[in-house]
């Protein structure tokens, strides 16, 4: 499954991982990989507790990038 994950770096240098469409889902790291990596950890966390709940599901996504050069 595939969701969409925003990675921002904050103040302190730290980034910071979220998944919007899976509210709290929210991950941090020393580098943006780290960030990423433990945010894929927390994401299967979180769909693993929705399933143990027998709550739904949220749709993977399916989205292109283009990148424009300006």
């Amino acid at each position: 499954m595939k969701y969409r994950v925003l990675v921002e770096q904050d103040e302190d240098g730290v980034f910071v991982a979220e998944a919007p469409s899976l509210p709290g889902c929210v991950s941090q790291g020393a580098t943006r990989a780290h960030a990423l990596q433990n945010i894929q950890e927390a994401i299967h966390a979180y769909l693993e507790s929705l399933e143990a709940h027998d709550e739904p599901i949220p749709p993977s996504i399916f989205e292109e990038v283009v990148e424009v050069a300006m």
